[in-house]
């Protein structure tokens, strides 16, 4: 490499970006934890707001072509190849008793990840990463909606929107997500 004052060859000049590249790794910054703030992907379904831990969503899709599945509840929508492995697709609003979702431009899946593969929950909307300070956390409250109160432990309020606390292993773990079969 060139002293200081002397100017670089092209070939210094590209080895330098590279080495300054390889020392910051893409993603690098989201990978840091703040020492209180917990991390969530944001989501809606129907009028009602959510975050999941950022450690239970694998990632984010469109609604991908699904086949049916005969003999299947209504709430499981079909199954999805999602690059050579098949994901079964829920109706998260569906499922949880609130109706058949409408299709739109912001209905997304959630791809998550549980025992035995993954499962992908179609969503209203996804409403991107979350964070919350542990004294929000700690200013939390419990989850007063019925249907959800099974996966949702608390809300917590953020921006005049009260955020629940949604639990996707609690989801996988219960009993009647795991019974498919109508």
């Amino acid at each position: 490499m060139s002293h200081a004052g002397d100017a670089m060859t092209p070939f210094e000049v590209l080895a330098h970006y590279e080495q300054r590249s390889l020392a910051h790794v893409a993603g690098a910054p989201e990978q840091i934890e703040a020492p209180g703030l917990w991390r969530g992907i944001g989501f809606r379904v129907d009028q009602r707001h959510f975050v999941s831990s950022i450690a239970e969503v694998g990632e984010i899709l469109t609604v991908p072509p699904l086949t049916a599945v005969p003999g299947a509840r209504s709430w499981l929508l079909g199954i999805a190849n999602v690059r050579g492995n098949l994901v079964p697709v829920i109706d998260l609003r569906d499922f949880i008793g609130g109706g058949r979702s409408t299709s739109g431009e912001s209905t997304r899946v959630l791809v998550v990840r549980q025992q035995g593969g993954s499962v992908g929950l179609l969503v209203d909307e996804v409403l991107g990463q979350r964070s919350f300070s542990s004294e929000q956390l700690a200013a939390s409250v419990g989850e007063p909606d019925g249907p959800f109160s099974r996966f949702v432990g608390e809300s917590v309020s953020q921006g005049g929107i009260d955020w629940g606390l949604f639990s996707m292993s609690a989801l996988a773990r219960s009993a009647q997500f795991q019974q498919a079969a109508a």
